[in-house]
């Protein structure tokens, strides 16, 4: 597939089959994203391929957690506006909630070292290591027909996430990739034409337009 189609069609696919996914395959995406850029080529990702049941399960509780917190008062503001367009992808950050046992594989993708909460400077670097990797991944995934989505929920406790992992204090969490067949379709995907988010010089010139 040529890179601009992936590019133009990818979509976060959270509805997935049960169906699994072949070793070989996803060690082939991983090689992908591993081709992305570090700071000072340091490499330092590392990544958590999860098809145990069990840890798989303990991935789908930290979610629920987490969710069921929040995924109210998000219907709720959506269903007052009549929005629904975020209805239906409440709906569907639901469905994958609630059927996370089910998913084939889950990457986990990580920092090897403690990622500083100060200065932001710091932080945003260190995460900038850890991101293109994941993009590589997810565009790979599409390529390849499979169904993938770049989420943080789970994470929302890094120690009880560690736990889960069996991650070592220098290993951070950054973000989980759920791999599997889709159940539904990939794009092609509606946005904002590039003029109206693209300013000239300073903010606001909208040059472009």
């Amino acid at each position: 597939m040529p890179l601009e189609e992936a590019m133009r069609t990818q979509r976060a696919i959270r509805r997935l089959k049960s169906d699994p996914v072949d070793d070989s395959l996803v060690l082939h995406l991983l090689e992908l994203a591993m081709k992305a850029p570090t700071g000072s080529n340091a490499q330092n990702w590392e990544f958590i391929v999860v098809k145990d049941r069990e840890i798989v399960a303990k991935l789908g509780r930290l979610n629920r957690r987490a969710m069921n917190l929040v995924s109210p008062m998000y219907k709720r503001s959506f269903e007052r506006r009549g929005d629904e367009k975020m209805l239906r992808l409440q709906k569907a950050v639901q469905w994958q909630a609630d059927h996370f046992e089910e998913i084939p594989v889950v990457v986990v993708a990580c920092l090897r070292g403690v990622i500083p909460p100060w200065p932001t400077v710091a932080t945003s670097s260190a995460y900038g290591s850890i991101f293109p990797a994941v993009q590589n991944l997810l565009l790979a995934a599409r390529a390849a027909g499979l169904g993938a989505a770049l989420i943080t929920v789970p994470l929302w406790s890094t120690l009880l996430a560690r736990r889960a992992l069996g991650l070592p204090w220098n290993v951070t969490p950054c973000a989980v990739i759920p791999l599997g067949w889709p159940i539904g379709k990939y794009g092609p995907t509606t946005r904002r034409p590039v003029g109206e988010v693209v300013s000239l010089d300073r903010y606001g010139n909208r040059a472009f337009r």
